[in-house]
């Protein structure tokens, strides 16, 4: 097996950005503070919790290994960590509420196996077990004096991406000059979660600028994908992805201004779902968003189940009620929406979006999904590429009108180097070019149009879901900063501009080499195309689950749920 592949080789001449802000000398300041975070973050891994080094390979980064596969089998964890770890969180909250679990039984369960994944996925940037053990603690003791549970999520342990605000603890989002920001109150997330009785104990990895598809920074570097070592979880919300996916959480939380969420639960392996803007808060989280309006980041759930994905959900918005806390959420409950009969639906299913083709794996899972699909009912139809290249074109200058200063501002009192994956989210759109008001309110008038035409399309053809590939492979090869990516989101920020609720689902099925093999034939329609078919070679990808999105129109977010869990069964079947 070869690992020769790497960034391209012209990658600088789609650069975009003239001010690096990079400065080495300062830099140099800033690594005493990061060896004291990565001091904490191995003492806070707690030692009695750990596998022996022996069982971890020394090669993670050159020969495919399979985490996922050595949690389920390993004989570290008991027979209760393992029923306990491998529930879903409906099942737990049940079990929890009857005392047939303890929270701290729980608690520590999942704890364990997220130590042991710790060790081979990097993927946690803050652990406080102790804290949950606690907390945990206090659930147990409310419970038994009085009968009750403190909220649907009472005793789940809960994963939350590490850019998400918490009192007291280093809240960096990813850039090492945010290493001394200590938030003085809890996001609104996090607000919400303990009142309905979530418990805490690690927060998770996130790249630098929060603007990768990968997870990877100068603070404790890369996260490692859990079903193949070689490949990204995913990003920005890939510690997410990979905790999630591998169980060391019930239910993780992350962020998507672009596929954040999506991305690592489909690298991954599990759910993850887009809500429409404003019904979950990101008020409180470190990002370089403040004040931007015209492509809204939304925060959102990893789960293994869709119905742990509506339990929180529905147990955030309709007993949470965020708009307490944050008005700019919407006070609009949560629907109990049945699921659908089959042959009531019509699914559009999205191949290819004509600029940059989806890899062997993913064409054969799109086969799969659409036999599984017309087998039980389902109307499909194919959907033709709409303005796809107007949606690509208009977001990537919406991520950079500001000329990019919100980002450089976050790195330059570190200095830190720009990371390859940054300088490319630099070059989005027009780089440094900074637009004016009126230019600004010109791409938001575009944007709504866009909105406006896929509306049309629902509507006027009588299409209930899309479903589309969530990047152009299973995820990519990012092992270190010469092999990068990936580089294309055009298939997942389609989603973000036109503010469509989107549920990443996987199929069962995963890469396999000897199947999937390269179409040799196919020419590259653009520079981006050839960079994302370069990458793609075979023997590297094996094993990587095969995953899709299921969107519907804006504010549709219970009917993607409902219909998600119809395609769960039909999958499972």
């Amino acid at each position: 097996m070869s690992l020769a592949t790497g960034a391209p080789t012209n990658i600088e001449s789609f650069y975009k950005f003239t001010d690096d802000v990079s400065d080495p000398k300062l830099f140099e300041s800033w690594k005493p503070k990061i060896e004291s975070y990565l001091a904490d973050l191995d003492k806070n891994t707690l030692p009695e919790l750990r596998v022996s080094s022996n069982e971890i390979p020394s090669n993670l980064d050159s020969k495919i290994f399979n985490t996922i596969n050595f949690l389920s089998n390993s004989n570290s964890l008991s027979k209760l960590e393992h029923e306990i770890t491998e529930s879903s969180a409906t099942d737990l909250a049940i079990k929890i509420s009857k005392s047939i679990y303890s929270s701290v039984d729980v608690l520590k369960a999942f704890a364990h196996r997220a130590v042991i994944l710790q060790q081979f996925t990097n993927f946690a940037m803050d652990f406080f077990i102790n804290e949950g053990i606690k907390r945990a603690e206090e659930l147990d003791s409310y419970l038994l004096k009085t009968g009750k549970t403190i909220g649907p999520l009472h005793g789940l342990p809960i994963s939350l991406k590490e850019q998400i605000g918490y009192a007291g603890k280093i809240t960096n989002g990813g850039w090492v000059g945010w290493l001394d920001n200590i938030p003085k109150d809890d996001a609104t997330t996090i607000k919400t979660l303990k009142k309905l009785g979530a418990t805490f104990y690690v927060r998770t990895n996130q790249p630098q600028s929060l603007m990768h598809l990968d997870s990877n920074n100068n603070i404790i570097g890369r996260t490692r994908n859990p079903y193949n070592s070689l490949l990204t979880p995913g990003g920005s919300s890939g510690g997410e992805g990979a905790c999630v996916a591998a169980r060391g959480s019930v239910i993780g939380v992350g962020t998507d201004i672009g596929g954040s969420i999506r991305a690592p639960a489909a690298f991954s392996g599990c759910y993850g779902l887009r809500p429409s803007t404003r019904r979950i808060s990101c008020f409180g989280g470190v990002s370089s968003g403040k004040g931007q309006e015209s492509v809204v980041a939304v925060c959102g759930p990893l789960a293994n189940t869709v119905d742990d994905i509506e339990l929180f959900m529905k147990s955030y918005i309709n007993e949470g009620k965020p708009w307490d806390d944050d008005q700019w959420c919407i006070p609009v409950l949560w629907r109990d929406v049945e699921k659908p009969n089959p042959k009531d639906i019509t699914v559009a299913i999205l191949y290819d979006d004509g600029l940059v083709k989806p890899h062997p794996p993913l064409i054969r899972g799109l086969d799969y999904v659409e036999k599984k699909l017309k087998d039980i009912g389902v109307n499909v139809i194919k959907f033709e590429p709409l303005e796809i290249k107007e949606a690509y074109n208009l977001v990537n200058e919406m991520y950079s009108c500001d000329g990019n200063f919100a980002q450089k501002e976050m790195i330059r009192p570190s200095g830190e180097p720009l990371l390859p994956l940054t300088k490319w989210a630099l070059s989005f759109g027009n780089g440094d070019k900074m637009y004016t008001a009126t230019e600004n309110r010109e791409l938001n008038y575009r944007r709504d149009a866009l909105r406006k035409k896929y509306n049309d399309y629902f509507v006027q053809n009588k299409v209930d879901f899309i479903i589309s590939p969530t990047y152009t492979g299973v995820a990519p090869v990012c092992i270190n900063d010469a092999i990068a990516g990936p580089y294309y989101w055009g298939y997942t920020s389609l989603f973000n501009i036109l503010d469509l609720p989107t549920l990443v689902f996987p199929t069962g099925l995963s890469q396999d080499p000897k199947v999937d093999i390269k179409d040799e034939s196919y020419s590259p329609r653009s520079e981006i195309d050839k960079i994302e078919q370069d990458k793609y070679i075979p023997e590297l990808f094996e094993g990587a689950p095969i995953c899709f999105q299921l969107s519907s129109r804006r504010y549709f977010d219970e009917e993607v749920v409902a219909f998600g869990k119809v395609i769960e069964e039909v999958l499972k079947a």
